[in-house]
């Protein structure tokens, strides 16, 4: 008989076919594990708890093999689904009476996810880990002392100095945010120790300075809703659940049908928690105002639209504010979703939708997401719930014209970009005579101003005609004139001009398809109306004038036409703007043309700034030169400011960004060659692999000198946005410092019209460039909002430095 063993004979075939098939079962079992705990809470035919009750029966018998994994998957779930927090904690709690060592390993598990995502500045993540630690109290998991003490650490965090006040508030708003969830089982069994904790927090908010909260405020005025800070708001909130002992009726509590079990299990203290020291690195969240907007006598008969001061209210709007994070990229799913939401027969859903939709949309500094995300979702919803969103919608834009007198600047424009937007998707009907009343008030006044600005937004999504047509007569003096170049030297009269006859030239050799330098040699003639002592006396504003003018209306046809026009004749632009002068001249000219098409002036600003034609400090002078004045409060104008801001902004985040992976390069190049240079054989074959993965490939590795002149050419993009940032904010002092003193030495009121949408607009730039304006704000203190400046202009600047002081 043979002693070889069996498998000796055949020729591994066999071996590796049993292994590859023991491998994806254990795939399938993963998957299918993943699968059930994914899902449990989703509906089903059998109840959540023999739901729950047969999942950790399922898990316990796979722990031993699956352990890791399955301590993987809840945790994710734990930070990933926060809605079904409550859910999971059961669940865990449950295989924690069945196997203490699983629930020890699990709370270890969490922790370490809480220090992390604590150290990677995660801060949703780490309030969702710390909510989960603290239901896990509920589920005799965790003991409540220990729970209390992380806790106290947390709320420890804001009482040191140093550190920045919206580090302080974060800590702070964690543990207020946790409370709702444990607060009651702390009451029953620490109640001296929750009540020292409530102290050291009110004190802390007591002392809290809160200069940003006007800042971030969608109304000026707190009627009907106050406008509150949200650390005050959910105080408040905290307040109203401990007067009520503590009990809540929004929080599902599946654990409470397994008391039994549970509270037989032992009890796991918590690791001592310390938050992690600060470093400058560190971006904490932004302070914002809660936004209100319906309360219960907006909503008709049915269910109450719980108190601003109640807890449901919090965790209802926050409970909604992740459903539309998860789902934003899909505007379809993210409907259906909120409509399904879980608890939707016990508040008035619809009014509690439409509210967190615009508080999102409405979000100071900026919105979450872009505007279009909240426009499209709300489409939606009108789609899935005819019968009642629409008319919902409609009673929100009543509230927001009829409060639109106080409304934020920044808020205004996201209003009017919503609702032409919303227009263009039902047809753009409206009930527009019953906001006729606005056709007696100053036309800067904002409500004929909104409706002026929503049809000309709603002109770039239709067409001159249909807006016409679909505004009641009474409305023709707000109706947008028809946007069609004006060209001076084809109206009556302009054979006067002294450019005429060459223009007519220049036409013709355009469209015989000239050269750039034919279209100079057209140009040369025409003489220089400035005085030869001028500063630049190679500018000539009058070959800029007849050039410009001519080329953009024989593009004027669309926006192809125009680009394609500006891209041929780049050289003839390049060589007539060389100089800041030269370029405003180019702008004043397009403007004189297109002065009735706002879209054309911006989308052609837009790419002269791409083709640098002209430089971002030429727009921002040409902004607000005298010429302007009259365009001053209209949004387009504020648009073509942004857009300009913002080329500027990438332009130097790309630089930034080219520069530290030339660096990256350059140092793994220079590691690669020391390693090399030691002449260990390994070594070499580490530099070896590396070059095949592209890192240390010869041809990316820079020179000293390549970075070197990558740096040069950061600094000087960083000088320039220190300087258009520099120009903008010298220019609003200098206007907004001349109107207060005009309007005191005339004896009249300052605060116009015109005073609010301009200090709104400064205010605008420095919240919607906040990261930018931050970098520069020791040198706009030292040089421009310096101590001597006028008190209403400088409170904008401290309000801005207080987002994160």
């Amino acid at each position: 008989m043979s002693r070889r063993r069996p498998h000796d004979e055949d020729d591994g075939y066999e071996r590796a076919y049993r292994k590859r098939r023991r491998v994806s079962e254990n795939q399938e079992i993963e998957d299918r594990l993943e699968s059930l705990i994914l899902r449990v809470g989703e509906k089903s035919t059998s109840s959540l708890e023999s739901n729950l009750e047969g999942l950790a029966s399922v898990l316990e018998a796979d722990l031993a093999t699956f352990r890791s994994k399955i301590l993987r998957i809840l945790t994710d779930c734990a930070i990933k689904m926060p809605e079904k927090c409550t859910i999971y904690t059961t669940l865990v709690g449950l295989l924690n009476a069945k196997n203490y060592n699983f629930g020890g390993e699990f709370v270890e598990y969490m922790v370490r996810n809480l220090k992390d995502s604590l150290k990677a500045c995660k801060w949703d993540a780490a309030r969702y880990s710390l909510r989960f630690l603290a239901d896990l109290v509920n589920c005799h998991v965790i003991s409540a002392g220990s729970l209390l003490q992380l806790l106290d650490n947390m709320v420890d965090a804001a009482k040191e100095d140093g550190v920045p006040q919206v580090r302080k508030d974060w800590y702070v708003f964690a543990v207020l945010s946790t409370l709702p969830w444990v607060g009651r089982e702390l009451y029953e069994k620490k109640e001296q120790a929750l009540e020292h904790l409530l102290v050291s927090i009110e004190v802390f908010l007591g002392k809290r300075s809160k200069k940003h909260h006007a800042a971030l405020r969608v109304w000026a005025l707190d009627t009907p809703h106050p406008q509150e800070e949200y650390l005050d708001c959910l105080w408040a909130q905290i307040r109203k659940l401990r007067q009520d002992n503590w009990a809540e009726k929004h929080i599902p509590r599946p654990y409470l049908a397994f008391d039994s079990i549970l509270c037989e299990a032992l009890q796991h203290n918590l690791p001592t928690i310390l938050p992690p020291p600060h470093h400058d690195g560190y971006q904490y969240p932004m302070p914002h105002v809660v936004f209100r907007m319906f309360d219960y006598t907006d909503c008709p008969e049915g269910p109450i639209l719980p108190g601003a001061h109640s807890v449901e209210r919090f965790l209802i709007e926050e409970h909604l504010h992740q459903i539309i994070e998860m789902h934003h990229l899909e505007r379809k799913d993210c409907a259906a979703h909120l409509l399904n939401f879980p608890y939707k027969l016990k508040i008035p859903l619809d009014y509690s939708i439409v509210e967190v939709i615009f508080a999102e949309l409405f979000h100071m500094p900026s919105p979450r997401y872009l505007e279009i995300v909240y426009g499209s979702i709300l489409i939606e919803l009108c789609k899935l719930q005819p019968s009642t969103m629409p008319q919902v919608l409609a009673q929100a834009t009543e509230i927001l014209f009829i409060r639109i007198d106080t409304m934020n600047t920044a808020c205004f424009d996201r209003f009017v970009n919503w609702f032409a937007y919303h227009l263009s998707n039902f047809q753009f009907r409206w009930s527009w005579e019953d906001w006729d009343s606005c056709l007696q008030l100053d036309p800067e006044h904002p409500r004929p101003k909104f409706v002026r600005e929503v049809l000309l937004k709603s002109l770039r999504l239709s067409y001159h005609q249909r807006i016409k047509d679909m505004m009641p007569e009474s409305f023709e003096p707000l109706i947008p004139a028809k946007p069609e170049p004006k060209f001076k030297y084809a109206v009556e009269g302009a054979g006067s001009l002294p450019g005429t006859t060459t223009a007519h030239k220049l036409v013709v050799s355009i469209r015989a398809k000239c050269k750039p330098e034919e279209v100079l040699h057209v140009l040369k003639d025409l003489p220089n109306p400035r005085q030869d002592d001028d500063a630049d006396s190679r500018f000539n504003p009058l070959k800029i004038d007849v050039f410009v003018q001519t080329l953009l209306n024989l593009g004027s046809k669309s926006f192809s036409h125009s680009f394609a026009a500006i891209s041929k004749f780049h050289y003839v632009f390049k060589e007539l703007a060389d100089s800041e002068e030269a370029q405003i001249c180019i702008l004043r000219n397009m403007f004189e043309l297109w002065h009735d098409h706002q879209q054309m002036m911006c989308v052609l600003i837009d790419k002269m700034l791409k083709t640098q034609i002209i430089e971002c400090s030429a727009v921002a002078n040409w902004i607000f030169s005298k010429e302007m004045s009259g365009e001053f409060t209209k949004l387009y104008l504020w648009e073509i400011l942004h857009l300009t801001i913002r080329k500027m902004n990438k332009h130097v985040s790309r630089l930034g960004r080219e520069l530290a992976e030339a660096r990256e390069r350059l140092r793994h190049a220079e590691s690669d060659s020391d390693e090399s240079d030691d002449g260990d054989g390994e070594g070499n074959n580490n530099s070896s692999q590396r070059g095949k993965s592209g890192t240390g490939d010869d041809r990316e590795k820079p020179s000293e000198d390549m970075v070197d002149r990558m740096e040069e050419r950061l600094e000087a993009a960083q000088a320039d946005q220190k300087n258009l940032f520099l120009i903008i904010f010298q220019r609003f002092i200098m206007i907004l410092s001349e109107h207060l003193v005009r309007s005191d030495t005339d004896g009249r009121d300052f605060n116009t019209h015109w005073y609010k949408w301009t200090i709104g607009r400064l205010q605008q730039v420095f919240l919607v460039h906040h990261e930018q304006v931050q970098k520069y704000s020791s040198t706009l203190e030292t040089l421009l909002f310096t101590q001597d400046l006028d008190p209403h202009i400088l409170e904008v600047f401290h309000q801005f430095t207080s987002l994160r002081a």
